[in-house]
């Protein structure tokens, strides 16, 4: 497990240290460097991936991320051309990467010594890895296939494209965590456990595959169970926009081995308040079977169901860590830090700075306030 992570002169951040837990959850408001964490950690497997690691440079365009020209990766205010990325993991491995920025080139050369290739044995760097960017794939009446990325290296893609050929290959395989098995669930079989944890968003869900392997194509259909009635089987068009969008975050918590590495970009979305609540339940008790799991969210109800694992004793305190991201101005100039609330044995939260999942509060603090009356005698 990766337990720091140090970003140097790298977008926003001039020096950011940051220290990860099994579970991760990164908060903030738009544009204060959530993403940039992300990203460093793509950059590296991506580097890795097209060969330019360990011994060339940096791949700052690919599959997983896309950061545009060298000038876009440096920090603006940068006192020397290079950006720095250092991880260390629990096992006492550590690992420093520096880039230097070639103005005539705009790439990023290495410019550190090589690390140990022991580094490229890590989740980070295998196929014990997801992430599942903002930006998923909605309904579709069908999905493409890769025996490649599904087959060989059981990925999902970034934006969920092949979670349905996916969950075709492995719907019967067990499950590799047995504390993510829903107690709904007719058996710990994946598609059985994506089923019944679908309930909890849109209950009694069914699935079902069909494989057009002439285009490389799989559809996937959705029914509904009531009692003992089953309806018809409906498009993922014709069915709500929040059950396909939340199917492959699903999939790649459930079917997650021990040891895995997962990045999650807003895994809210779309979902009702419920939804979120038992999805960030999820989350933790993945985290707790040793998935590591990295949470960029906008949602105070996927904290609370983080809380309420806490609180329930699904996954202990330690394990979670807490960073709210935020930017100041000062004598004209932006500032970008991060600040990281504690959280007990109870769910409760040490501090909550301002503007960390307060919005309520102020709502309802202005709800609460007498109303202004205007010219016309009417209330403003």
């Amino acid at each position: 497990m990766i337990r720091k992570l140090r970003l140097r002169n790298f977008k926003c951040f001039a020096d950011q240290t940051l220290n990860l837990g099994q579970l991760t959850m990164l908060s903030g408001l738009n544009g204060t460097g959530k993403s940039s964490v992300i990203q460093s950690l793509l950059l590296l497997r991506q580097s890795y991936q097209q060969r330019l690691l360990p011994n060339k440079g940096l791949a700052l365009n690919g599959d997983l991320v896309r950061i545009g020209t060298a000038q876009d990766a440096l920090f603006e205010g940068a006192q020397e051309m290079q950006i720095g990325f250092d991880l260390a993991w629990h096992q006492g491995i550590e690992a420093e990467w520096r880039f230097d920025y070639n103005r005539e080139s705009d790439v990023m050369n290495l410019a550190s010594k090589p690390v140990n290739r022991d580094i490229f044995q890590t989740s980070l760097f295998k196929d014990e890895f997801h992430y599942l960017q903002a930006e998923r794939i909605g309904p579709r009446t069908s999905f493409e296939t890769s025996d490649y990325q599904v087959r060989q290296h059981k990925q999902l893609g970034t934006r969920g494209e092949f979670t349905a050929h996916f969950l075709s290959l492995f719907e019967r395989e067990t499950i590799p965590n047995h504390l993510l098995g829903h107690d709904s669930a007719k058996s710990n079989q994946l598609r059985a456990q994506v089923e019944a944890w679908l309930g909890e968003v849109s209950p009694g869900t069914r699935l079902s595959f069909k494989s057009h392997s002439e285009m490389d194509l799989v559809s996937l259909q959705y029914s509904f169970t009531s009692g003992k009635m089953v309806s018809n089987q409906y498009r993922p068009t014709n069915v709500g926009f929040g059950i396909t969008y939340t199917l492959p975050v699903l999939v790649a918590l459930l079917s997650a081995r021990p040891g895995s590495l997962l990045l999650l970009e807003n895994p809210e979305a779309h979902l009702h308040p419920q939804g979120q609540v038992q999805i960030g339940e999820l989350i933790a008790r993945a985290a707790c079977g040793g998935v590591q799991i990295l949470l960029e969210t906008h949602s105070d109800h996927m904290l609370n169901g983080i809380r309420l694992a806490v609180h329930s004793g699904k996954i202990e305190p330690d394990k979670v860590k807490l960073h709210y991201f935020r930017r100041e101005e000062r004598n004209n100039q932006a500032f970008f830090e991060v600040v990281s609330p504690q959280i007990d044995r109870d769910g409760r939260i040490d501090h909550w700075p301002e503007g960390f999942f307060d919005e309520w509060d102020k709502s309802l603090e202005g709800l609460l306030q007498p109303r202004r009356m205007n010219g016309y005698g009417n209330g403003v």
